[in-house]
């Protein structure tokens, strides 16, 4: 299986990007806290992979670091998580967050991620509590910065992504709104972090 891709970035959003090694387009999932850190579009990019095989696709997720791979191998080890869902909690909450929520056992903490009932919440607990064994350090943020505007494309580009983590197109669209008009030089890395984060209150 594909364990790892290196190649030029053709394109990229919040959560996927196409990486060309020698000719072939490769689609890869990522999670936001990659998409924040890739590099600009034609740029040189090492991923490391996870290929998921189904019956009727074969899928690719992607990470910047190998500290993210292992949580999302973790992740998907878990009862009633599947790839989309592991993605969903990378990028709901920063990974030194989740590793401290996983070993504290904060249930409450887990079950605010979109899509992460108190039940599923429960499991992460206590299943990956022996699995991760330390705290990893939080992304920093990269990328050029760009007006995104309360309606402009980068803060569809930002609402698209919240509604891929499973929040309400609305509830998303008003968030990022809100830090849009509060702050109007923001990247759309930075605008969907803090409407995250204004989602989470």
């Amino acid at each position: 299986m594909i364990a790892s891709l290196t190649g030029i970035l053709i394109s990229k959003a919040p959560n996927v990007a196409v990486v060309d090694v020698h000719g072939v387009g490769y689609r890869v999932f990522v999670p936001l806290s990659t998409f924040y850190l890739l590099p600009e579009e034609k740029k040189s990019v090492t991923l490391q992979t996870h290929t998921h095989v189904r019956e009727d696709a074969l899928h690719l997720y992607g990470f910047l670091r190998s500290e993210e791979k292992a949580v999302f191998l973790s992740l998907i080890g878990v009862s009633g998580v599947g790839p989309k869902l592991a993605l969903a909690i990378l990028s709901g909450l920063p990974l030194d967050e989740f590793v401290r929520a996983v070993r504290a056992g904060d249930v409450a903490r887990l079950s605010l991620i979109p899509g992460v009932g108190k039940k599923t919440a429960e499991r992460l607990a206590l299943e990956l509590k022996d699995k991760i064994a330390a705290a990893v350090p939080s992304s920093g943020l990269s990328g050029a910065k760009a007006a995104p505007g309360p309606d402009g494309p980068l803060a569809d580009d930002a609402v698209s992504a919240l509604v891929n983590l499973g929040y309400k197109s609305a509830e998303a669209r008003e968030a990022v709104k809100r830090v849009a008009e509060g702050e109007a030089d923001l990247p759309i890395e930075s605008l969907i972090k803090a409407a995250l984060k204004s989602l989470s209150k």
